[in-house]
């Protein structure tokens, strides 16, 4: 299972980067570097098998974040690529780090009064995701029902949340192709 979701989910990494993000109309600045990074990881990923053009991503949005505390939109791109390169490389170094780093990053999201409670259960249920492609054997049943309540939570608060529906899709079809 771990190989399958990987693999799809490299795909629709590509997929999702060209969705448009999500950004409210904050500082045209900070949307400006938001973009180029997002242009940037999108044009490096798919060759890229090391994941170093998502830890360049994940630290210009640390970086971005600092410039702009009060922005949502940096936190959740940082928790949402770090959670990408963990699927991706779910044994490698850095991954429980970014892990932890996510996590933080989700929960100071959901304690920040404009957080958009659909992305916060999105990042949530890719988390625990995240955790079952880790060790399939001992998080699968631990973590699954929290994987489908969060994204199914998300979808009912937006279900035009592509990112969601996306995530949503590949874990039925990661399950699908475990049996």
């Amino acid at each position: 299972m771990t190989s399958q979701i990987s693999k799809t989910l490299v795909c629709f990494v590509l997929l999702l980067m060209t969705a448009a993000t999500r950004i409210n109309a904050q500082e045209p600045q900070m949307e400006a570097l938001i973009g180029q990074s997002l242009t940037k990881l999108q044009q490096n990923a798919a060759a890229d098998a090391s994941g170093q053009a998502f830890l360049t991503c994940i630290a210009e949005m640390k970086r971005i974040d600092a410039m702009f505390p009060d922005s949502i939109q940096p936190k959740y791109q940082m928790a949402l690529q770090s959670l990408y390169y963990c699927v991706m490389n779910p044994h490698a170094e850095q991954t429980e780090n970014l892990l932890t780093g996510a996590e933080q990053t989700i929960n100071k999201m959901a304690e920040m009064p404009h957080a958009d409670l659909s992305d916060i259960h999105t990042l949530r249920g890719f988390f625990y995701m995240v955790r079952i492609v880790q060790d399939p054997a001992q998080n699968g049943q631990r973590y699954y029902l929290d994987v489908m309540q969060h994204y199914e939570q998300a979808l009912k608060l937006n279900p035009n949340n592509v990112v969601a529906s996306q995530l949503q899709e590949q874990f039925f079809e990661g399950m699908k192709n475990a049996r």
